[in-house]
């Protein structure tokens, strides 16, 4: 397959001319690899340029040196990956052709190698094992091009192999599923049988690398389906999930937040779970951040709010409230409504400012509140009644008022009861 100038105008920069014409001189073939070779072939610009050479890491470092070309983090060198800093702009990454000698699984020992098709044969999906050359020739081993036009997601060669050499790739599998595929169920039985029977293999995972992939599959096209399809495949126990799932929650939820164009992928997971045990141990084992932990804690502690004639009041109640940050409370409190399908309500809400609340310590002395733990008593109960009058009380209507708790609080103006 030969693409055209056009097709090839994201490698026209002046960066990948002068390392493709280092490589040239030097008597190396160069070539784009992988998934930017997949992002033009689906008329997309891609976010990353890989770059594939027969090369070994060695020749590469002579090559830059003898190019006065700086590297950049060599760690990636013992599996091939040399990256060079060109023109003083740009990183680019270049690794040798390899084939995997050793896999448990997690990593990989590799050989390096001078056959193109052995290294497309050792990447995960048919459609992320092509190269690309500077003159437009597509290399395309494992009929990579028909799978991404007519949108089927296969693996490389035999599924089950493909998985075992890493067992994130189950995920992977899912994550371009959503991204590529034309239709929610038509996995091939081959991709799904080879899944089924190693899931297990996901324990050897690290959370972090599972949550990296999993976020992004619930943030993408067909989640619902795919989400249903991994549990039951069983995914669920490999990634933190409980036993048995509140799979009808997930299908409520995922139906009220349609019309949500980015919903946080963590209130979807939420909706799976039944209390925030279970929540805590999702996050023990994906290693969410604090935001992603304490929002589906949040989502799973306020969810089953009761109705109120005043829908804002609940949320405006709980913003007033909310210890940590107003604005956190607010995203919080926004991806609730969302949770529970009130899309005009979490629009209203977000433009909606909370007023400063207008009392402080020195307003409470003045009116001879005293010290001590009654202070924070009054406190609360004034910004209750500041609350419950849709914040319109102010300072002196609200200081006038601390008589009247003190003696329902039981309290004399000297502290004592």
């Amino acid at each position: 397959m030969q693409l055209s100038t056009e097709q090839l105008r994201p490698l026209a920069t002046p960066e990948v001319a002068l390392l493709a014409d280092m490589f040239r001189r030097h008597g190396y073939q160069l070539r784009l690899a992988g998934g930017a070779v997949r992002d033009i072939l689906s008329g997309i610009v891609p976010h990353d340029l890989d770059f594939a050479t027969p090369a070994t890491p060695g020749q590469m470092k002579e090559l830059f040196a003898k190019e006065e070309v700086r590297l950049i983090n060599t760690k990636g060198e013992r599996h091939g990956t040399i990256t060079a800093r060109i023109a003083d702009a740009v990183n680019m990454e270049v690794t040798t052709l390899r084939v995997d000698v050793a896999t448990d699984g997690r990593h990989a020992e590799v050989e390096f190698t001078t056959d193109w098709e052995l290294d497309a044969g050792r990447r995960d999906l048919t459609v992320n094992a092509m190269f690309l050359d500077f003159d437009g020739t597509v290399y395309d081993y494992f009929d990579g091009v028909d799978d991404l036009e007519h949108r089927r997601v296969r693996f490389v060669g035999d599924p089950a192999r493909r998985i075992q050499e890493d067992y994130l790739r189950i995920l992977r599998y899912f994550r371009f599923y959503g991204r590529l595929a034309a239709a929610p169920d038509a996995h091939e039985a081959a991709s799904l049988d080879a899944i089924r029977a190693n899931t297990a293999g996901l324990a050897r995972i690290s959370g972090e690398r599972l949550w990296s992939e999993l976020r992004r599959i619930l943030a993408g096209r067909f989640h619902r389906e795919l989400m249903l399809t991994m549990l039951e495949a069983g995914v669920g126990p490999h990634v933190g999930l409980p036993p048995s799932p509140d799979t009808d929650e997930f299908e409520r939820v995922c139906d009220r937040t349609q019309a949500v164009s980015e919903p946080q992928p963590i209130m979807l997971l939420a909706a799976l779970l039944r209390s925030s045990e279970e929540m805590m141990s999702l996050h023990q084992r994906l290693k969410l951040s604090a935001f992603e932990r304490d929002l589906g804690l949040f989502i799973i502690t306020h969810r089953e709010m009761a109705p109120h004639p005043q829908p804002m009041k609940p949320l405006q109640q709980l913003l007033a409230d909310f210890r940590a940050s107003k604005r956190l409370g607010k995203q919080f409190l926004v991806e609730l409504a969302r949770y529970r399908g009130q899309h005009e309500l979490a629009a209203e809400f977000e433009a909606w400012e909370l007023p400063k609340f207008p009392v402080t310590g020195a307003t409470l002395k003045a009116a001879g509140v005293p010290a001590g733990r009654n202070m924070s008593r009054v406190l609360d109960r004034l910004r209750q009644d500041w609350i419950d009058a849709d914040f319109a009380l102010d300072e002196p209507a609200l200081a006038a008022r601390v008589p009247a708790v003190l003696e329902e609080l039981g309290v004399r103006a000297d502290g004592k009861r």
